[in-house]
């Protein structure tokens, strides 16, 4: 949620990201596939640029313009709530797991990999999360991306390491979860309400409070009414 308020805050503050007809050209501006990818909250020399939906966005390489240009949506703050995609994974034992399964429960979908320092350091904490409010209805799922021959071993030797209890899949069908869910870069959490839409979601650099503060204020009516 970090980045998607960085750019909230450049659409106000930063002048190339004025209509494209009104904005100059800057010397330096957020490359937006820069701060999703790696944080990067500094400005940086422009060297390219495009523009979408009549907005002018500015990038520190061809490559990240290149990037943008494939899927600018991928890059822009998410529409919230929106439908989940109708993703199929598999648990470690090769079974098929559909997210439609969960329907009529909060899910807190994480997308992690052996490989994400990031990831693995989260994972304890996604496990007091589900620990705290399994009995009103929320389920975490973690669905690694990793996609070697070894990866089932490597997935399973991971999850004894850091001691967690929510179910586990591998994300090893021919058309990926993480692509249906646009995710750019891991750590990448969604909340998934009981009917199925996106409520919330956090990406990359991700402050674990905000995410233990959204599950709370939507998890509330729902201790409310277990202790009735």
């Amino acid at each position: 949620m970090f980045y998607f308020r960085l750019i909230l805050a450049a659409f106000l503050l930063d002048p190339s990201l004025l209509p494209a007809d009104e904005a100059p050209l800057p010397e330096k501006a957020l490359c937006v596939v820069c701060a999703l990818k790696s944080g990067e909250s500094e400005f940086e020399k422009v060297k390219a640029h495009s523009d979408h939906e009549g907005k002018a966005y500015y990038f520190c390489s061809a490559d990240c313009k290149e990037e943008f240009d494939a899927d600018p949506a991928g890059y822009l703050p998410p529409q919230l709530p929106r439908p989940a995609p109708a993703m199929v994974v598999e648990t470690l034992a090769g079974e098929s797991v559909a997210l439609q399964d969960y329907k009529g429960q909060w899910v807190l979908l994480d997308f992690w990999a052996t490989w994400c320092k990031p990831c693995i350091k989260m994972m304890p904490k996604l496990q007091k999360l589900y620990e705290a409010y399994a009995d009103t209805g929320l389920v975490v799922l973690g669905v690694s991306i990793d996609d070697d021959k070894a990866r089932i071993k490597k997935i399973e030797r991971f999850v004894k390491k850091v001691d967690v209890s929510y179910p586990i899949f591998s994300d090893a069908k021919q058309e990926p979860a993480w692509h249906m869910f646009n995710v750019k870069v891991l750590p990448a959490a969604f909340l998934i309400d009981p009917s199925g839409q996106i409520v919330a979601q956090w990406t990359g650099k991700i402050d674990h409070k905000q995410v233990e503060e959204e599950v709370a204020v939507r998890m509330a009516p729902q201790k409310k009414k277990k202790n009735l």
